[in-house]
């Protein structure tokens, strides 16, 4: 699969800046007052506030007094997971994209913007958390060489409390499995993002007469006389699947996403900003909370 990869990936780095550039840099509102070492802005002094935080050289210049505020440094580590099994190369007629090359897309656009927003980005196993801007370029090239067949879900590892999981994957594998799989990466306070990446065949159903479906995976084949008679129950099927999905990863206070790759990324990467934002304002209340106990228990 790294051949026919290498040949597209050009095309994806180039869709992928295209869909990051759309969104606002500076992912989760880093900029913030805090206690950082970066200078963020001059606001006005606040009566009762100390005079120590008076900042005299600015205030001299006019009638006001003014305090100089810093830019609190919140930068945490988010680890992508595009799944890469042989089930995410399908694409069938009513879309252009691969599963596969959507999901890339995506991490990478959304990589891009992290690493702008002063993040680090990690791919489990394989690449290190770096906020190096060429991140996209690093990703694409760890994952080209990459020669080891990677399974649907993310490996067993231990990401850090207050760090988060984004998982892009079909999303077929058993239940059982992928709960094990999110209770491992949820056990330490890690919070994440599933996006279950379909075909909209795979949705519709939209196949009728003689057809033979082979599984990509090695599980065999199965042929349909009247293959439209299947629809209804198929359709029952993969819901059920979906609301085990679901109800499994919100059990984990985890965000669960359904991602058709005949709709164009961009409204899932607003998604996903605005859900991992929500969660860094909450982490960084969490932080400073947990300090101010430390410190008061000195």
């Amino acid at each position: 699969m790294s051949s026919k990869l290498a040949a597209r990936i050009p095309r994806l780095i180039l869709e992928a800046r295209r869909v990051a550039s759309t969104l606002i840099h500076g992912l989760h509102g880093r900029r913030r007052a805090g206690t950082g070492e970066n200078f963020w802005q001059y606001r006005h002094f606040t009566s009762g506030e100390p005079a120590g935080r008076i900042d005299w050289r600015r205030s001299a210049r006019d009638d006001h007094l003014y305090v100089r505020e810093r830019e609190w440094e919140a930068s945490h580590t988010i680890w992508m997971w595009a799944d890469r099994s042989p089930s995410m190369e399908f694409s069938s007629s009513l879309t252009e994209w691969s599963k596969l090359d959507r999901a890339l897309v995506v991490s990478f656009a959304l990589s891009e913007v992290l690493v702008q927003g002063g993040e680090r980005v990690g791919i489990p196993l394989l690449m290190r958390p770096t906020a190096n801007r060429n991140v996209i370029e690093t990703m694409a090239q760890r994952i080209i060489l990459d020669q080891t067949e990677r399974p649907s879900l993310p490996p067993n590892f231990a990401p850090a409390p207050f760090s988060e999981v984004v998982l892009l994957s079909d999303l077929w594998s058993p239940i059982s499995e992928y709960r094990k799989v999110i209770g491992q990466l949820a056990a330490n306070g890690a919070r994440g993002h599933v996006v279950q990446v379909c075909d909209p065949a795979e949705e519709t159903f939209p196949y009728a007469g003689r057809v033979e479906f082979v599984e990509s995976e090695g599980g065999g084949s199965v042929t349909a006389g009247r293959a439209e008679t299947w629809r209804d129950d198929y359709q029952k099927l993969v819901a059920n699947h979906r609301a085990a999905l679901r109800a499994e990863t919100e059990a984990f206070g985890w965000t669960f996403t359904v991602h058709r790759t005949d709709r164009g990324p961009t409204e899932l990467l607003f998604a996903l900003h605005a859900r991992m934002g929500a969660h860094a304002v909450q982490t960084a209340t969490n932080s400073r909370h947990m300090t101010r106990q430390a410190g008061g228990a000195a």
